[in-house]
């Protein structure tokens, strides 16, 4: 089982994240990120893919779809 990295060892591991959009939510120990498509089927195929990976890999997001724009919420279940 993975283990939660503890809060004063983030940063570094992080800074790749925050350097490409992600911001910490300020309220739950989660990352959060907007991702804006051309239409709605590439924003809907693009969650189609992300759907097959996180089964796999086990990261289920929480996420909702409006028109061209994504927004995803990743936290440590």
């Amino acid at each position: 089982m993975i283990k939660k990295l503890p809060f004063g060892e983030r940063g570094a591991s992080l800074a790749p994240l925050i350097e490409n959009g992600w911001v910490l939510h300020s309220k739950r120990d989660a990352l959060v990120k907007e991702f804006k498509f051309k239409s709605f089927i590439d924003a809907f195929g693009w969650m189609t893919r992300v759907a097959i990976w996180a089964e796999k890999w086990n990261p289920h997001p929480e996420w909702s779809n409006a028109y061209s724009r994504v927004h995803l919420t990743f936290i440590t279940h």
